[in-house]
């Protein structure tokens, strides 16, 4: 079937690839590049953004070779809203955001498909690095740049709107396709770190932009043992940069166990103290069926588990380890109990479940129990 596609163009390879797969199965396809700055220039160059005036001029040079009508949308106010102000004030909250899963959801998959689906679009096509199933989201087969993780934030409803061309085939193999395309992105570097952060200083930029507020960093038994500017500057599980002026007793390395933006201090403690068995998620998106089949229809949850613990894995961050536990709906929260303890679970990210390579939901980290503090 010949669907109308509109293809998200980042300048990168993985999308221009997508596009072109797209276009080869026999979709109408239109590329559009998001501009997502109303001053690029203060974004991330050299290739190591997604939303820079040269991605730009890369996306339309693909869209060129591929033989596609191209745009370029500006969604700069979509974007400084849902993503830029809501990693400042997640990190002012005491959370830690990933602006990468926010804009996934919010632009990619909010935004541009609303926009897609009234010009009469049947799908929008990323180069994601994961598969759809019969409606079913599942890891890529190229683990390593999985990216099932950052799209389980989606609504089975955006799913059913999407197509990722990359999900079964390994990322050199789509580097060496676009060299055959003729794609000049062939060898352009992967994107890194956060593209509205200019110079990758992250504590610059939230100093910027929260000021400095000066409060105490303390050891587990309440002991002032340094200072801090902000504690928004700090992340659970760092250990450098913590500017201690007390060593530990024993003369092991601190880290950062609890980030408490109501009295404006840091914890700090030993790395043991970092372990996590329970994690409590709060707006819990379902994509698929329990493992025990328990399901119930719902509004933007068609397969809510209502019949008690299930068996899974749950990833904690993106590119990180799976871990075995038990997860349950209790109300409108996911609890989440861990066979083994994971270390360094921080909230504000993303609590993915899978059952093997399939994602079964989502839930943001809100609290948890068994970090020592």
């Amino acid at each position: 079937m010949t669907l109308r596609v509109l293809a998200a163009m980042s300048g990168g390879v993985d999308s221009a690839v997508a596009a072109a797969r797209a276009a080869e199965a026999g979709h109408d396809v239109t590329g559009v590049h998001m501009a997502l700055s109303s001053n690029p220039q203060s974004y991330r160059t050299g290739a190591r953004g997604c939303c820079t005036l040269e991605d730009s001029r890369d996306a339309r040079r693909a869209a060129d070779v591929i033989g596609i009508p191209f745009y370029v949308w500006d969604l700069a106010e979509r974007f400084h809203r849902d993503v830029v102000e809501d990693f400042v004030s997640e990190y002012a909250a005491g959370r830690t955001p990933n602006p990468c899963l926010r804009c996934n959801e919010k632009i990619k998959f909010a935004a541009l498909l609303d926009r897609a689906l009234a010009l009469g679009f049947d799908a929008v096509c990323t180069g994601h690095y994961a598969r759809l199933d019969g409606g079913v989201l599942r890891r890529g087969v190229d683990h390593g740049k999985d990216q099932s993780y950052v799209l389980a934030v989606c609504t089975p409803e955006q799913l059913a709107h999407a197509l990722f061309p990359l999900g079964d085939t390994t990322k050199a193999d789509i580097r060496r396709e676009a060299e055959r395309r003729g794609l000049q992105v062939a060898d352009k570097p992967d994107s890194h770190d956060i593209c509205f952060i200019a110079d990758g200083d992250t504590r610059g930029f939230l100093a910027e932009r929260l000021g400095t507020s000066p409060g105490a960093v303390l050891d587990t038994a309440g002991n002032r043992v340094g200072e801090h500017d902000g504690a928004y500057a700090y992340t659970v599980g760092q250990r450098k940069g913590l500017r201690l002026g007390t060593p530990a007793p024993d003369g092991r390395p601190r880290y950062v166990l609890d980030i408490s933006p109501v009295d404006n201090t840091v914890t700090v403690g030993p790395r043991e103290a970092l372990d996590v068995h329970e994690i409590t998620g709060e707006r819990p998106v379902w994509l698929s069926e329990a493992p025990d089949g328990s399901a119930s229809c719902g509004g933007t949850t068609p397969h809510t588990p209502r019949n008690g613990p299930f068996s899974c894995h749950v990833q904690l961050r993106a590119h990180g380890e799976v871990h075995a536990c038990t997860a349950e709906l209790v109300g409108d929260e996911l609890r989440i109990t861990l066979e083994r303890p994971a270390r360094g679970v921080a909230s504000g990210q993303a609590a993915v479940l899978y059952q093997g390579d399939r994602v079964l939901g989502s839930a943001t980290i809100a609290a948890t129990v068994g970090a020592g503090v």
